[in-house]
């Protein structure tokens, strides 16, 4: 197999396996190698029905968290054995959780409750209760839509560890910059991404060239707006002179100078908005959630 472990001839042959062994309709499938990098297993189980995943041997706590977020009912249909043949075998997650991979092959994941469609704005309790306070999820539905994520996209997102998450697992072929200033927030960071099982986060813990030299060039940057703000645009539109920028504030300063800012940097395209979100509470009382104003913007060159 050389270097890559499973090569085109052995996802063929795990491929025709399955067909001739079980009754499953694999037209549909989803192929997912998990053995290279940013390859995340959660998030493709959770948007497909169907997932014909490859594993390599050593991985323990793969069924146990995959169980830990929900996925218990799901079904893995598999062998015994690093190669495609013999029996089949179909259990469910909940019933593996003890048991990890034992040899380098494929199996079927299947989720019949699976969302099929890009979803946005996570429930704020499937979060790891941490130091951080997570933004509200019809917010972040809203600041993941501006970010127009994609399943490539290389993406910075600072002191946003919600949405770095969802980010990330949208971006499943990108890499997603969570930077998170305070050491709190990054082991909450670094749980979460445990929690999910997300391959392709790199946590760090400022903006600069000292910690981002050697990671993949954002095409877009979610930020925070803070009193680092000015550095953060300086470093970032000078590795990418045309990048998207979408800022979250609560300020009404930083709403109202914002543009002047941006300008400096030869940041255009810039867009001011605010959002307002009221939920009825089981008082029959409107309760009001924070209003903040997103800025969108993009580098000219």
């Amino acid at each position: 197999m050389g270097n890559q472990l499973f090569s085109n001839k052995n996802i063929i042959s795990w491929l025709q396996y399955f067909s001739d062994q079980t009754d499953i309709d694999l037209e549909h499938v989803k192929l997912l190698d998990i053995t290279g990098k940013n390859k995340n297993l959660i998030p493709a189980v959770e948007a497909h029905r169907c997932v014909l995943v490859f594993t390599e041997a050593g991985n323990k706590e793969i069924f146990y968290k995959m169980w830990e977020v929900g996925l218990g009912d799901c079904e893995i249909v598999y062998n015994e054995g690093s190669d495609p043949e013999g029996p089949i075998k179909r259990n469910k997650v909940k019933e593996m959780i003890d048991r990890g991979i034992n040899a380098s092959a494929g199996m079927i994941v299947l989720n019949p409750n699976a969302r099929n469609t890009m979803h946005f704005g996570m429930d704020n309790q499937r979060f790891v209760l941490g130091s951080v306070k997570y933004v509200g999820s019809e917010i972040r539905s809203v600041l993941l839509s501006k970010m127009q994520v994609h399943e490539s996209k290389n993406i910075c997102v600072i002191s946003g560890e919600s949405i770095a998450v969802e980010a990330a697992m949208m971006a499943g072929e990108g890499t997603v910059i969570a930077v998170e200033y305070k050491e709190r927030d990054r082991e909450t960071m670094e749980e979460n991404v445990s929690r999910f099982g997300l391959t392709n986060v790199e946590i760090v813990d400022h903006v600069g060239e000292d910690t981002m030299k050697d990671l993949p060039v954002p095409e877009t940057t979610m930020l925070v707006a803070s009193a680092s703000l000015e550095h953060e645009l300086a470093y970032l539109t000078s590795i990418n002179p045309e990048m998207e920028f979408v800022i979250y504030t609560l300020d009404f300063g930083v709403a109202g100078s914002i543009r002047n800012i941006l300008e400096r940097f030869n940041i255009g395209d810039i867009t001011v908005l605010q959002i307002a979100v009221s939920k009825l509470t089981s008082r029959n009382v409107f309760e009001n959630q924070p209003t903040p104003w997103i800025i969108t913007g993009k580098g000219l060159g």
